[in-house]
């Protein structure tokens, strides 16, 4: 048994963070807290645990051709972080298909092209964060128009559901910003399942399931989408709530690289799937980029980002959005 197999035993007793907005925390039953309903000043609010600073979990992109509990590393096959030649060669042939559309989806030289987040309540932290540092990037294309659709608890089973109401709200984000779906080409998207307890590697699979079904959900009402990039979740070390604890974070990472290289093995039967920004770090222990998750990156529950780590993703997916080949073609001002 490897020490990061000794570590993931170790770690899956560890309780952590949360999927849903801190307010609907703050609301429901917190343990030791007085039977029955209490005033919101009265119920105890959780606090992170800054002790926690590293749960000695291998990041996916330092582990490369290592593996966990069994599983290879890497974001992409064969323990790699890049995307496979022959998939980029369609990844981008799928890129130079996004252009500006009308609100029929037809080729509108006037028309837009919209970017949108899809996910929970860290999702739309973290997106609105970076959509108002885009918005006012100077060579952001200027028929881009970014939308948050992500919202505050909805996790991967709420929105895997065709016909809850998360989808009628996009929709309504989508209409307030002058766009509709059929404009919608590239999307941010992220989630993670709350209250997640089953043990690896049953968790993964089941968040890969979903993720699944989101897809096909996002294919069949955004007929003209050709890229999702996805993510999995932050360092959740600090946390203390037991919405979605570590090492259930970290293993998120599984879900999302084996969809990936599931689509990556049907070959081109939808939108192109790939990795934006990998943006868990185990804490301060880091990864080889010195990327590091501190205690203030994270509010008083330990769940969601704080302003600081709202930046530290915003300011990542930006920089991807900048330098990544499928990406900057439309991003970008020609």
């Amino acid at each position: 048994m490897s020490k990061y197999q000794v570590r993931g035993l170790a770690v899956s007793l560890l309780v952590g963070v949360g999927l849903v907005s801190t307010a609907s925390v703050y609301t429901g039953a917190v343990i030791g807290a007085p039977a029955g309903p209490a005033p919101l000043s009265r119920v105890k609010r959780p606090e992170a645990d800054c002790t926690r600073t590293s749960v000695g979990l291998p990041p996916l992109t330092d582990l490369g051709s290592g593996t966990y509990q069994g599983y290879e590393g890497g974001l992409y096959p064969g323990g790699e972080n890049q995307v496979p030649p022959k998939y980029r060669s369609l990844g981008q042939a799928h890129a130079q298909n996004v252009r500006p559309l009308n609100l029929q989806g037809q080729n509108d030289p006037n028309g837009r092209i919209v970017l949108l987040s899809i996910g929970m309540s860290n999702t739309t932290q973290e997106f609105s964060t970076f959509k108002q540092m885009a918005d006012t990037y100077p060579t952001k294309n200027p028929r881009l128009t970014i939308v948050d659709g992500a919202q505050g608890g909805q996790d991967a089973i709420a929105i895997r559901n065709p016909n809850a109401q998360f989808w009628t709200i996009v929709d309504q984000r989508l209409s307030s910003a002058g766009v509709g779906p059929n404009q919608v080409q590239v999307a941010w998207l992220k989630e993670a399942i709350a209250g997640e307890n089953r043990a690896f590697p049953a968790d993964a699979q089941g968040l890969r399931d979903a993720l699944r079904d989101i897809v096909g959900i996002m294919e069949e009402r955004y007929p003209n989408l050709q890229i999702i990039y996805l993510a999995s979740r932050i360092y959740a070390g600090y946390a203390t709530t037991t919405l979605n604890p570590e090492p259930y974070a970290y293993q998120s990472g599984f879900a999302v690289k084996w969809l990936i290289e599931e689509r990556i093995n049907n070959g081109d039967e939808g939108a192109w799937l790939a990795w934006g920004p990998y943006i868990w770090t185990d804490g301060l222990a880091g990864r080889n980029d010195y990327f590091t998750w501190q205690c203030e990156d994270v509010q008083s529950d330990g769940t969601h980002p704080s302003n600081s780590g709202r930046q530290k993703v915003a300011e990542r997916l930006l920089k991807f959005l900048l330098s990544e080949p499928t990406a900057r073609v439309w991003f970008s001002q020609n």
